[in-house]
C-alpha cells in the first residue's frame, strides 16, 4: 500500500471512530444476533464497529473501500474493579479521552489523559499495516478497566 493511501486509511479511520462511538453516532442493524453495530461511510469509505456485550464486551471494527474490506481491529474490554468505576464512568472516560486523541489526527502512537479522578492510558506498538495494543483506566493508582486490541491490514492474495 503506498504512503498517500496509507495516510487516507489513517485519516478515514480517526474520522470514523470519532464519528461513531465516540461521536455518539446513530445505531445501525445488528449485523449479528444480538450485535450492537456503529456504521459510517464517507465517499467510497465505509466503517462498521461490531460489538457485543455492555460492561465487558468484545467486538471487531472494519474499513471498507469500495466495498472491499481493507483493514479491521478486533478488541476485547472488561472492568476489572467494579468498586473503583462503574460502566457509564469506563464510558466516559474512555469517549473524553479518544475524543482528545482524535484531536490529534491519530489513533496509535500511545496516549495518557487524566479525567477527573481517573486516568487513561493507551499503549500499543506497530501502526495502522499492523498494530497491538492495550488501553486501561486506574483510579487512584488502582487498575479498574482495560481492552486489548490487535489489528492492522486486510489483503487479498
Amino acid at each position: 500500500m503506498d504512503y498517500e493511501t496509507l495516510k487516507k486509511l489513517n485519516n478515514f479511520i480517526v474520522k470514523a471512530k470519532a464519528a461513531t462511538y465516540v461521536g455518539g453516532g446513530a445505531r445501525g442493524a445488528a449485523c449479528r444476533p444480538g450485535s450492537h453495530d456503529l456504521e459510517f461511510a464517507d465517499g467510497d469509505w465505509s466503517y462498521l464497529d461490531s460489538y457485543f456485550g455492555g460492561r465487558d464486551f468484545i467486538g471487531e471494527e472494519v474499513v471498507y473501500f469500495h466495498e472491499t474490506p481493507l483493514w479491521a481491529m478486533n478488541y476485547y474490554g472488561r472492568i476489572l474493579r467494579a468498586d473503583l468505576i462503574t460502566p457509564a464512568q469506563a464510558g466516559e472516560v474512555i469517549k473524553a479521552s479518544l475524543s482528545e486523541l482524535y484531536t490529534e489526527s491519530r489513533f496509535l502512537g500511545g496516549f495518557e489523559y487524566q479525567h477527573r479522578e481517573f486516568k487513561y492510558v493507551d499503549t500499543n506498538e506497530g501502526d495502522a499495516t499492523s498494530f497491538r495494543g492495550r488501553e486501561f483506566i486506574s483510579r487512584e493508582g488502582e487498575l479498574a478497566y482495560e481492552l486489548v486490541y490487535h489489528g492492522g491490514l486486510i489483503l487479498e492474495d
